[in-house]
């Protein structure tokens, strides 16, 4: 996966596609980002790079509650990438 801002962008696509809202906030985040999960908020540090965003967001999807069905076809295979990428680092 290249570290761009087009993959920066459709990373979010698949969770703006899941009613979830990814904003770029200052804080002191102990890991450079949090979840608000009962409205579906995801905040990264936005003093992260554009591959420390990226990064961050892989590691954050497979732990959400993804609504597949409402994915395009184009946010699945990328949200399938990221899920296995995730599976293979975990094993």
């Amino acid at each position: 996966m290249k570290y761009t801002q087009s993959t920066l962008d459709k990373l979010g696509a698949v969770l703006g596609e899941s009613g979830y809202v990814v904003r770029y906030e200052r804080g002191t985040f102990q890991s450079g980002w949090c979840i608000l999960e009962s409205r579906k908020v995801v905040v990264l540090n936005k003093f992260l790079s554009t591959e420390g965003r990226i990064n961050t967001l892989m590691e954050i999807i497979p732990q959400l509650q993804i609504s597949y069905d409402s994915l395009t076809f184009e946010s699945q295979k990328l949200y399938d990438e990221v899920v296995r990428k995730s599976t293979l680092l975990a094993s």
